[in-house]
């Protein structure tokens, strides 16, 4: 589909769909798999548990934060994909992340969960027909375009990724 207009997302979701400059965002998605393996492989279980700051998340936490969101932006791209009119509540990243406790599991769990999320979003992606790409729906209190969620998925983890290399990880 190629990159979304301006028209398919809140202003706010192009802080992560502008992150994203390829058209291809399939070939994006499967990019960052080997990315986030290579860098996470990187990181001692010890330094996971790091915080840049006391009221900041752990890198743990990060990559926790980076699965479940992107469950949630997976699954509202398979509801309105689908044709399901019906609008989605709100994610609440902060009672998602104080509920999860991160911290409890190894950074390896999350390495892999990572993978098998971005697994699944991709085959969801894949499978799409073509027509479900421009379907749209309302989450959040916000129209967004299917072709949106697939770059505001790719968007939130080149995101984190950027937080993570540069407070969490500089060299």
């Amino acid at each position: 589909m190629g990159l979304p207009q301006r028209t398919e997302a809140a202003p706010f979701h192009f802080t992560y769909i502008d992150r994203i400059t390829g058209d291809n965002i399939l070939e994006t998605m499967k990019a960052q798999l080997d990315d986030i393996a290579a860098l996470l492989a990187g990181i001692s279980e010890e330094r996971s548990l790091y915080r840049y700051a006391p009221d900041k998340w752990s890198i743990r936490q990060v990559i926790n934060h980076v699965n479940d969101t992107e469950r949630v932006f997976a699954f509202r791209a398979m509801w309105f994909a689908r044709g399901f009119s019906d609008p989605l509540p709100s994610f609440d990243q902060n009672v998602a992340s104080n509920t999860a406790r991160a911290d409890e599991h190894s950074l390896a769990s999350y390495a892999q969960e990572f993978r098998n999320v971005r697994e699944s979003t991709l085959s969801l992606f894949r499978n799409l027909p073509i027509e479900a790409w421009t379907r749209s729906g309302v989450a959040s209190g916000n129209a967004v375009t299917v072709n949106a969620l697939a770059y505001i998925i790719a968007g939130h983890v080149a995101h984190h990724i950027a937080i993570l290399r540069e407070r969490y990880l500089p060299s």
